[in-house]
């Protein structure tokens, strides 16, 4: 089977950490990914780290996307980065609100994604491929799912290209949101963003965060098996690999893993799907 993959990573906080993950990203490397997505925090707070590890990625020779978050920063600094990628040749990015930095009063100069992407465009033309955030069980903050749908569809209508999905365990929600765009007259690739199961606790808080439902079968499973990380991983790679099975099978165009800086997970779930994945952009 051959579909396209694609693989996020954020950037730590050591010059350990930062070899930890390029030794990561070689091993991936392996699965011929279109391309490796890079985490940027809340406000620009990990600019640098994030600089760097863009930097050494791309100096293998890896398909890089920054991501490019707004909220909070300003146009000159996010002018000031985009001027960076596009002397080192990276032509995408993944362009998002961001949450709020703590102790910050203000959204600042460009409140929203859509903001963002006018602003790219507005500097850089069709330069860079964007892709932005969906939220197929809608985001947290939004007032209600059909005004989400419609922001949804302001971000494609001001210039991106394609959208990631917050990680989602219902494949209904997926294909309902790409519903919703083509009803909106969207037909732009919705890449579906997948989550492996490894630690009970921290999925809970992540889908707590970000809005993300957990079916409460899957949760009792969880809760069942205690400290028990074996039967956890075991569970938890079926769930994904069942999930991944079912897009596959609704035309899906991509699937992006959230990788959690670790390879064992996703390489696991790649490998039970019998995964041939393109190297295409």
């Amino acid at each position: 089977m051959t579909l396209p993959i694609s693989f996020e990573f954020f950037p730590p906080k050591t010059d350990v950490g930062a070899d930890k993950l390029l030794t990561i990203a070689a091993q991936f490397q392996a699965f011929k990914p279109d391309y490796f997505s890079v985490t940027y925090g809340a406000g620009g707070s990990t600019r640098e780290r994030t600089l760097s590890i863009v930097s050494s990625l791309n100096g293998q020779g890896a398909p890089i996307r920054p991501h490019l978050s707004c909220i909070g920063d300003s146009r000159a600094h996010i002018a000031d980065l985009l001027t960076i990628y596009q002397a080192q040749g990276l032509s995408h990015l993944v362009a998002l609100r961001g949450d709020l930095p703590s102790r910050q009063v203000g959204l600042g100069e460009l409140p929203y994604a859509r903001d963002l992407v006018e602003f790219i465009r507005a500097k850089t033309g069709d330069y860079f491929h964007i892709a932005v955030a969906a939220y197929p069980e809608m985001h947290p903050q939004a007032p209600s799912f059909a005004l989400d749908m419609d922001y949804l569809a302001q971000k494609f209508n001001a210039g991106a290209n394609s959208a990631i999905t917050q990680f989602f365990f219902n494949a209904d929600s997926y294909f309902y949101l790409s519903c919703e765009m083509q009803k909106r007259g969207i037909d732009k690739p919705i890449v579906a963003g997948i989550m492996p199961i490894i630690h009970a606790s921290n999925l809970i808080r992540f889908s707590d965060a970000c809005g993300a439902d957990i079916p409460r079968w899957i949760r009792k499973k969880l809760a069942d098996y205690g400290d028990d990380s074996a039967s956890i991983k075991a569970f938890g790679l079926e769930v994904v690999v069942k999930l991944c099975e079912r897009l596959i099978a609704g035309g899906v165009p991509s699937l992006h893993f959230y990788s959690m800086n670790q390879y064992e997970p996703t390489a696991a779930i790649i490998d039970a799907l019998n995964l041939s994945p393109s190297a295409t952009v």
